[in-house]
């Protein structure tokens, strides 16, 4: 399968809040949908759910416009939307009987996702009762009770510790093996670069960047070199080259080195040579390879 969004535009009261947001999703891949809060992403997906009308552009699912109401889409949002008094069972059947299950199946499925979540001696009590990395995996098992070919997780992982953040990873992971759509949204930029091989970038409703993310961190580390020195700290280091090498600035450290960026067309081949006549004694010298966080300063200018 494959999900395109081409120019899409919404408007609020006149207020333009998408402004041509276009980009690809391919089944079997992660898509990491990032930008700051307002910038456009709850409203791009709920134009794919099918809850708001753009006033133009369109969205095609192989090559034909798209109905969400023919697919099965699950919806993890940020804001979580279960009831606290009912009882945890209870309501996935409920809400699986929504969305067209009948009442046999949205039993099973209601058990086997508490199950697989670790939580099915839960299904008798109340929502409420349960802590609050608990209430987050009733909220993902809703979420998947329907086996959906396309699904939008907003901050997963939040009120997650470490061992149930590794069992919704293997679960993210199958999605993605069984050839699901699976669109990732986070502030946590390590789950984004952990999961996604796309990303798009949306501020204040334009999409500013969007590509294979291993391609653009060597697009973005393509000027810049990591530096480390055997036996001299940091800012030593960065004294002498900044007093004895031409064309570089440098951008900070990291890791115990230095990033330098090349200016004026100056090459690796060149910045070596230097280092070398200078009897500097190299530890490492590695293209710099920018975090997603890196990215999305320059992009944007400022953090999530």
């Amino acid at each position: 399968m494959i999900l395109e969004l081409k120019d899409i535009h919404k408007e609020f009261s006149g207020i333009p809040v998408l402004r041509g947001v276009s980009f690809t999703i391919t089944a079997g891949k992660a898509l990491g949908f990032l930008g700051r809060n307002g910038a456009g992403k709850t409203t791009t997906m709920r134009i794919l759910m099918g809850l708001f009308n753009a006033n133009s552009g369109q969205i095609l699912l192989d090559g034909r416009p798209f109905d969400p109401q023919h697919h099965s889409i699950g919806y993890l949002p940020e804001e979580r939307g279960l009831y606290p008094k009912q009882k945890v069972l209870e309501q996935l059947m409920y809400f699986g009987q929504l969305r067209g299950l009948n009442s046999v199946q949205a039993k099973d499925n209601g058990l086997y996702w508490l199950e697989k979540l670790g939580i099915l001696e839960h299904q008798d009590k109340r929502l409420e009762t349960l802590s609050r990395g608990n209430q987050q995996k009733v909220q993902i098992a809703e979420t998947l009770l329907c086996n959906p070919d396309i699904v939008i997780l907003d901050e997963p992982f939040s009120g997650l510790d470490p061992v149930n953040s590794q069992i919704l990873k293997d679960i993210i992971n199958e999605m993605i093996e069984r050839g699901s759509i699976v669109i990732f949204s986070s502030h946590q930029m390590s789950y984004v670069e952990e999961f996604c091989d796309e990303i798009v970038l949306i501020d204040e409703g334009n999409i500013v960047l969007t590509g294979n993310l291993k391609s653009i961190k060597r697009e973005y580390g393509m000027n810049r070199i990591s530096l480390n020195f055997t036996d001299v700290d940091a800012e030593a280091s960065m004294d002498t080259l900044s007093n004895r090498i031409e064309d570089i600035r440098i951008i900070g450290t990291e890791n115990g080195g230095i990033v330098v960026e090349l200016l004026n067309g100056k090459s690796k081949n060149e910045l070596l040579h230097n280092l070398l006549a200078l009897d500097m004694n190299i530890e490492e010298f590695s293209i710099y390879e920018p975090t997603l966080t890196d990215i999305f300063v320059q992009k944007v200018g400022d953090e999530l």
